[in-house]
């Protein structure tokens, strides 16, 4: 557009009465006080990066818990279910994907056309997964509407069924896991698959596999994996003479430093989009600079404990199982030959378990068995699986393996713990098929699961069958077993964060 050029006289005599005019002076006094307080506002509110000890030029937000109201059946509006979805042509491939934009005062012949970085693709991507799953959210059926040739999420044991087969779904088809390459074995990219741990070393290992998920290209990821191993730092640096536990803090931040320096991707989201995973106590690493360097970023933890610091909305709990032989035992006697009302073997750790044992181990009540060490010649297993209920104390910390030897032996667990969040919670409903029983409710134990009616067990009984699929650890993952479930989990939080990159230009 051109612009006529005024003569220099008319155009100061102009600009000299505008200067001088009493509407310029009142409108001076009301904007100056308020550019002045935008600077100070601007210079006095912290930058992004300074939320992390590692800088960043790029900016990330996030959107809340929304996937918990979602998998509830609320239809209460996530900030980012709003996004653009539409910064993408439906037939373009996401290695030349282009995004066209009109342009003010350009002829209707002229368009600007911008290549879009991978992230945006990845961020629009998220964007429709978030508007697919919120829109499955709104079917309440106990069953979900969704095809699928091996299972289709049904009953009560979900909280929405629909909607977490959506999820589960779109996972499928979206979420890729970028492994850094850093790291030697034995403490990274390996871990213990033999042992109480051994959650930790199977994920580990079958990510390392390559055969599920990941990706070989960090620009198409979704979230970037941490592969050091806790209960590996533990064993090889942990100073158990003197209780130091600094080698391993160092060597995680470390890590971090390393990988900070050599890709944009944890300064971009200040590490928001990684996430790390250990089954092993938490604590080695608590009383190190480590868990600030994760404020941020997805911690999935078998010791989900938020009385510690674990948060629900960022972290993820996973199951702790313990597979001395490698392989689970599953089945049990059928409800009617279980003769066994509760029971529990397990030696003095933690103080949940102190009042357990001083409440019942002594009392030789048929219904209700507890022991520190069960009689010679006893079987565990047999036990576990003539009981109708399990019990599941905390030890030293809030997970234990117990929940899914339960599960396993088809005996309703029952959860007595302080402040434990239990596994894939965002998506089961534990309610269904557990018991919950408070520490103070202890010495009730008996009354409680005695005033579970018949009609009710056989329900939950059912439904601890249904929701084995779960929590099975299979040599060669399968759809919707436990490797998988923890990858969902770990999607959902992904979910939760919109990051944006400002360098693109």
């Amino acid at each position: 557009m051109m612009i006529s050029p005024h003569n220099d006289k008319a155009q100061h005599t102009h600009i000299s009465s505008f200067w001088s005019s009493p509407s310029l002076n009142l409108g001076l006094i009301l904007v100056i006080p308020s550019v002045v307080l935008l600077v100070l506002v601007s210079t006095l509110v912290p930058h992004p990066s300074t939320f992390s000890p590692l800088s960043s030029p790029w900016k990330w937000r996030y959107g809340g818990h929304w996937y918990s109201s979602i998998f509830n059946g609320s239809s209460t509006d996530s900030p980012f279910m709003e996004a653009e979805t539409d910064k993408l042509a439906p037939n373009m491939s996401s290695s030349d994907a282009l995004i066209d934009k009109d342009v003010d005062n350009v002829t209707s012949t002229t368009r600007v056309v911008k290549r879009s970085s991978k992230l945006e693709m990845v961020e629009a991507y998220m964007a429709r997964a978030r508007s697919s799953i919120k829109e499955a959210a709104r079917v309440r059926n106990l069953t979900s509407i969704h095809q699928d040739p091996d299972y289709v999420p049904h009953g009560p044991i979900y909280r929405n069924a629909n909607a977490f087969h959506r999820s589960y779904l779109e996972m499928e088809k979206l979420f890729k896991i970028y492994v850094y390459q850093e790291g030697e074995p034995p403490m990274f990219h390996n871990g213990p698959c033999k042992s109480i741990y051994s959650s930790e070393g199977r994920f580990i290992h079958e990510v390392e596999k390559g055969k599920f998920y990941t990706t070989q290209d960090p620009d198409e990821a979704l979230v970037y994996f941490l592969p050091f191993s806790v209960a590996m730092l533990v064993r090889y640096l942990y100073e158990s003479e003197s209780l130091k536990t600094d080698a391993i803090g160092r060597i995680v931040i470390d890590y971090i430093h390393v990988i900070s320096g050599k890709y944009p991707y944890w300064n971009r989201s200040l590490g928001a989009d990684h996430f790390m995973l250990s089954c092993h106590d938490w604590g080695p690493l608590a009383s190190s600079y480590v868990p600030h360097l994760f404020n941020k970023s997805i911690r999935v933890l078998c010791n989900a404990n938020t009385s510690e610091g674990f948060t629900p909305d960022k972290d993820a709990s996973f199951p702790e199982i313990n597979l001395l032989k490698g392989e689970a035992d599953i089945g049990g006697l059928p409800p009617s030959r279980r003769s066994i009302l509760a029971f529990f073997a397990g030696h003095l750790h933690g103080y949940i378990r102190y009042l357990l044992l001083n409440e019942w181990k002594d009392k030789n009540d048929p219904d209700v068995q507890v022991y520190d060490q069960l009689p010679k010649g006893v079987s565990y297993m047999s036990k576990l699986k003539n009981s109708r209920f399990c019990l599941c104390p905390s030890g030293y910390e809030v997970a234990s393996p117990r929940i899914v030897e339960a599960i396993y032996a088809e005996c309703v667990p029952v959860l007595i713990s302080d402040g434990y969040v239990a596994p894939f919670s965002d998506v089961l409903n534990w309610k269904s098929f557990s018991v919950q029983i408070t520490v103070k409710d202890i010495p009730n134990i008996k009354r409680i699961l005695m005033g579970i009616s018949q009609r009710q067990y056989l329900r939950m009984q059912r439904r601890v069958k249904q929701v084995q699929r779960h929590f099975v650890v299979n040599p060669t993952p399968k759809r919707y077993d436990v490797f998988h479930m923890i990858n969902h989990s770990i999607w959902l939080r992904r979910l939760n964060v919109h990051i944006q990159d400002f360098g693109v230009p």
